[in-house]
């Protein structure tokens, strides 16, 4: 049992800046679906993926799937991303889900196939033992390292909302948030990890009510039910999730970079398995933190009553 996971540990690996980064104010990065914004100043640590499909407000087509793997793949090895938001462009939505409109021009062989890649996005941002995702090591893949949060300031249905499950948090406006798997109502069922992720978020009864008959949820609604860590009233500019969400980034700043991610790891795996087994990742996750320059460093800071300056390793 522990020797997969033990290999799926492995975080700490050297990380490495990446040579270019996309930035949402690039002219070569304008007419891109997906963009990426490393923020500055007292946010800086902060990486926004901004989702830009207007026309097909945000829907999963190929070249949003595939630009979003290429920025996930890159990001992974940046040591300078504290903590990963997801957020949108378009007022009004967050991710409308699947393009069904370009789906319907796919053969059923090639729908098969881009399904898989939709699955294979999600687990980029967040594998499950459960959806068979090892590589071609057959070990277990590591979920994306830092924290990830999901801004939904408007629809997040069917692969949107599977996106959004699949980040770390959530935070919704509360009245313009509309949310669901709403795939039994096009005659469908969720494809990108829903069915394994929404029980697990709301428990298995609740999670099955809301699939079996798509329901569409407020951010009020989806906060009472624990699907959202945070609901919060709209503002005039359409964007007031997005600015809780980054005020939660803020809070994750300060703390220290491997300390957050081998929590993630540690609370990730474990639940997966079984209390002695999840103890035992538990146990694995605090020695591999024992010997970081953090924790000494925390450790002067409490002796001298300082505030701690955490450097991630």
């Amino acid at each position: 049992m522990l020797r997969p996971l033990t290999s799926a540990l492995r975080l700490l690996r050297p990380w490495k800046p990446l040579q270019t980064r996309g930035c949402a104010s690039d002219e070569a990065a304008r007419g891109r679906e997906i963009q990426v914004r490393a923020l500055e100043g007292p946010d800086q640590g902060i990486t926004e993926i901004l989702m830009n499909r207007p026309r097909a407000r945000n829907a999963l087509g190929n070249v949003f799937v595939s630009e979003l793997l290429e920025a996930l793949a890159q990001l992974r090895e940046d040591r300078q991303v504290r903590v990963l938001l997801f957020r949108s462009a378009v007022k009004g939505v967050f991710c409308a889900g699947a393009d069904l409109k370009e789906r319907e021009q796919m053969s059923e062989a090639e729908v098969e196939v881009f399904v898989q890649r939709l699955r294979g996005m999600m687990t980029e941002i967040a594998p499950s033992t459960r959806l068979g995702t090892q590589n071609k090591k057959g070990e277990q893949k590591a979920a994306f390292p830092a924290p990830t949060i999901a801004a939904l300031d408007g629809f997040a249905l069917g692969g949107g909302l599977e996106l959004a499950l699949a980040c770390d948090l959530r935070v919704a406006a509360a009245s313009t948030a509309v949310m669901g798997l709403i795939e039994t109502t096009r005659g469908l069922l969720p494809g990108a990890g829903g069915t394994q992720r929404l029980p697990r978020c709301l428990g298995v009864a609740l999670a099955k009510e809301l699939i079996f008959t798509g329901r569409r949820l407020s951010g009020t609604q989806a906060q009472v039910l624990g699907l959202v860590n945070h609901a919060v009233a709209q503002n005039e500019e359409g964007n007031a999730a997005y600015h809780r969400a980054r005020a939660l980034a803020q809070e994750i700043l300060p703390q220290a970079p491997i300390a957050v991610r081998l929590s993630k790891v540690a609370i990730d795996r474990g639940m997966e398995v079984d209390i002695a087994s999840g103890m035992a990742i538990e146990g694995i996750c605090y020695a591999q933190n024992i010997p970081t320059q953090d924790r000494l460093e925390g450790m002067a800071a409490f002796r001298e009553k300082r505030p701690p300056k955490f450097v991630g390793k």
